[in-house]
């Protein structure tokens, strides 16, 4: 799945996220890099880390389970 079907199931449920374009922007990039990863998209809900889009632990994370 791709960043842009995250952003649909988001938007969809009425979650607010911020988008961060780590081809447009240096500094996403590195914080992106910071945390360890190179492939999107990765989430940060709470402190956990979504790696990928993966509904279930989105779905966990947010309380919609």
């Amino acid at each position: 799945m791709s960043c842009q079907a995250e952003k649909e199931f988001l938007s969809q449920k009425g979650i607010p996220f911020t988008d961060k374009n780590i081809r447009e922007d240096p500094n996403a990039l590195a914080e992106l890099e910071k945390l360890g990863y190179r492939a999107t998209p990765v989430t940060l809900i709470d402190g956990q880390v979504v790696v990928g889009f993966d509904r279930g632990k989105l779905e966990r994370l947010l309380g919609l389970a």
